[in-house]
């Protein structure tokens, strides 16, 4: 996923004087005293100052800037750990593995001797609208309707990705899938040989998976048998509560790691 920049050396013109050959040893050295002597100018000053407050005129007012936006958004989050947050972690079912400065989550359990585990990224959120604006009455209905029922609503999709490894067997099972209002919409299902290179998050691992045959679109399978599936993934729980939970918890580290941006920045800008 790395993406290559091109770099572009400016060349900047210049210009020499020529200096006569015919200058005496005499007059170079009453030039360099004299240089020696001179006082400094006012744009030197002025340049010797601005070095001293960062570098630049605007940096004051940025600063400001960042510190408003980085109070504001202090003061409007919620002290502590969230609700929700609490009560997904008292379920004892699934670790959390959240990494402060990734743009990455990764959900794992045990489940008999399978390892379970599911990785999405809050790179997905998008700016929401408000319903009204956006959907009109409809918009207000289904916002009113999610209050009423206590459920979160998150109208943005989040892909996620799970896989599968038992401890008694060789291979991986894999599952890419998009998370959107409470519920998991399968793309496709595969299965790996190596567990290495259907789990491991490396290029080696990412560019060996690209030759493999990912399966079918699961939308295309036999009813009875995408009924299965589900059956499969709920007994896991991986289920209507896990897909509500993947949405606010991605708002909720989107949001830490905006304010962490905003600390980091500020600092950089007056250091």
């Amino acid at each position: 996923m790395s993406a290559i920049r091109a770099l572009r050396q400016l060349s900047l013109p210049f210009s020499r004087t020529l200096v006569s050959r015919a200058v005496t040893r005499s007059v170079v050295a009453r030039s360099a005293l004299a240089a020696r002597a001179a006082p400094v100018s006012a744009s030197r000053a002025f340049s010797v100052s601005a070095r001293r407050m960062g570098e630049g005129a605007s940096d004051v007012a940025l600063a400001q800037k960042l510190e408003e936006e980085l109070k504001y958004e202090s003061e409007a989050a919620t002290p502590g750990e969230p609700d929700f947050l609490k009560a997904f972690k008292a379920q004892g079912t699934w670790m959390i593995d959240d990494t402060p400065g990734s743009d990455e989550v990764t959900l794992t359990r045990k489940f008999g001797n399978e390892d379970i585990r599911l990785i999405f990224s809050i790179a997905d959120i998008q700016t929401e609208q408000e319903p009204e604006f956006e959907e009109g009455v409809e918009g207000e209905e289904a916002t009113a309707e999610a209050e009423e029922s206590d459920i979160p609503l998150h109208s943005f999709p989040i892909r996620c990705s799970f896989s599968f490894t038992k401890s008694t067997a060789p291979g991986a099972l894999t599952i890419d899938a998009m998370c959107q209002e409470g519920t998991f919409v399968i793309d496709n299902i595969s299965y790996y040989n190596d567990a290495k290179v259907g789990t491991e998050l490396t290029a080696e691992a990412d560019w060996k998976r690209r030759g493999y045959y990912l399966g079918p679109q699961f939308d295309t399978l036999d009813i009875s048998l995408q009924d299965e599936f589900d059956k499969f993934l709920q007994e896991r729980g991986i289920n209507q509560s896990l897909a509500y939970f993947v949405p606010e918890y991605a708002e909720y580290k989107e949001q830490r790691e905006y304010v962490s941006w905003l600390k980091s920045v500020k600092e950089f800008v007056e250091a």
